[in-house]
């Protein structure tokens, strides 16, 4: 698939030059020096390897594909908005202009942009893309399905990915360093417990286990602590009232829930047994979705 190609719809509707052919479209030969990084890029990561096979390909065969830029000032400096890699790998390569295409871009839509690019090219680290599906959200107001349309993928993928943040910091940071998959990481969360989500990180990436064997452990973890708790519960005095109320959400939800009361308050703990399951249930709880 060729790179235009994989900049895909999303970044075609905000920039529709982009997927124009080379021969209709306007380009400048403009001084590397004079371009500044996107200062919303989300990636935070370049993997040397990899800008020194494109530096390569840039000497022998050229930028095939023109970079995009923004005006900053009345001097001739430039910011990016597309295209970083290539900058870079570019300016490795030893080159001293690229060739740009020149838009003026209101650049609180550099953000939008920076992050569609990077998340179709597929070149963020777990991390990098859930909190780039997070902000587009927060800045844009899009739902996840608005979201989905948008970069073209499923509304549960952006869903599963987004959770990923609700996990410790220690496996986050984990996830951002590759050596723990989304797959091994997802099945940590149905451990309500940060000590225990973190002990079984470690096991996960000791072992190295499978997705498959991740998902076992972390649900014998998860059932051990429910009967922990459920035998801590018994040995409590129990409320009717409470009980009912227990009772009525259970039967409206679905599945099971327990309302703790502390001195000042309480909480409720709704439980779900995957990730079909948990959909369900923020549809139920959040009809007019995130």
């Amino acid at each position: 698939m060729s790179e235009k190609k994989r900049l895909g719809k999303g970044l075609g509707a905000l920039i529709p030059e982009v997927e124009a052919s080379d021969e209709t479209v306007d380009t400048n030969e403009i001084a590397i020096d004079l371009i500044k990084p996107n200062p919303f890029q989300p990636r935070r990561e370049f993997e040397d390897e990899k800008l020194k096979e494109l530096a390569a390909s840039i000497k022998e065969h050229g930028v095939l594909q023109a970079i995009v830029v923004c005006p900053e000032d009345e001097v001739g400096n430039y910011v990016l908005v597309a295209g970083e890699r290539r900058c870079r790998a570019a300016k490795i390569a030893g080159l001293k202009t690229i060739p740009a295409v020149v838009r003026n871009i209101d650049k609180s839509t550099m953000l939008e942009i920076a992050l569609i690019e990077n998340l179709q090219r597929e070149d963020l680290n777990p991390v990098e893309e859930a909190s780039a599906y997070r902000k587009l959200m927060k800045e844009y107001n899009y739902t996840q399905d608005d979201l989905a349309r948008r970069i073209g993928c499923s509304r549960p993928a952006i869903a599963n990915s987004i959770r990923l943040l609700s996990l410790p910091e220690m496996v986050i940071e984990a996830l951002a360093k590759n050596e723990l998959a989304p797959g091994q990481a997802r099945p940590l969360l149905g451990i309500s417990d940060s000590k225990l989500q973190q002990e079984a990180a470690r096991q996960i990436m000791k072992n190295k286990l499978s997705a498959r064997e991740a998902e076992k452990i972390a649900s014998r973890i998860s059932k051990q602590r429910e009967k922990d708790q459920d035998k801590s519960e018994r040995n409590e005095e129990s409320d009717p009232i409470q009980e009912e109320l227990q009772l009525q959400m259970q039967r409206s939800l679905g599945t099971k829930v327990k309302i703790k009361q502390a001195k000042n308050g309480g909480t409720i703990e709704i439980y779900y047994y995957s990730d079909d399951d948990l959909e369900r249930l923020m549809e139920k709880l959040l009809p007019e979705g995130l």
